[in-house]
């Protein structure tokens, strides 16, 4: 009797403990089905919509993220850069090129579990040079011209909110052009 007891706690705790991994796994570490890969940086043209899979909108629920309608715009992530390395405050990046065109835009750098507001730099405000093109240090360490603060040692997203575009709404992802993220040093 207490054997059999016994094991029917094990596959309870088996089963209770896989169900709860395996959801944490595709809330944290798994890419969003449907996302499209530009570069460095993944969009998902169904987050919170409808058409968005179960944990997408899950995920979205979590973040408490607002929904940007087709027609708003869109927002980019990059948590790698061009050599396929995940982001690191640890490290100095530099993010060079343009963006699709726009009204606004904003990037920022978010933390995984971090509870303070980022930092984030605005299109309006940004230094150009004569072609359009912009350059930003990612550091957590000053640096000259258009610079956006790091907060952290540890890994990091990039998000590029681009808002009022018509290039969203009526284009294909893949042809959309976005900046490049190149590591330049690392300290440890």
């Amino acid at each position: 009797m207490l054997k059999s007891l016994l094991l029917i706690v094990l596959a309870l705790a088996i089963a209770l403990g896989g169900g709860a991994g395996s959801v944490w796994l595709m809330m944290e570490e798994v890419e969003d089905f449907g996302a499209l890969t530009i570069g460095e940086w993944s969009v998902n043209p169904t987050e919170g919509t409808p058409q968005a899979d179960p944990y997408a909108k899950a995920r979205f629920a979590r973040e408490g993220k607002l929904s940007l309608g087709a027609a708003e715009g869109a927002q980019f992530v990059a948590a790698r850069d061009t050599t396929g390395q995940p982001l690191r405050g640890a490290c100095d990046y530099v993010v060079t090129g343009n963006v699709p065109a726009s009204r606004f835009w904003t990037m920022h750098a978010v933390q995984p579990g971090a509870a303070e507001t980022p930092r984030a730099l605005q299109s309006l405000a940004l230094l150009r040079d004569a072609s359009g093109s912009f350059s930003i240090a990612l550091s957590r360490h000053l640096a000259p011209g258009n610079w956006l603060q790091i907060g952290t040692e540890g890994p990091y997203r990039l998000v590029l909110a681009v808002y009022d575009t018509p290039t969203v709404g009526t284009a294909d992802f893949a042809e959309i052009t976005l900046p490049r993220i190149v590591r330049e040093r690392c300290n440890g």
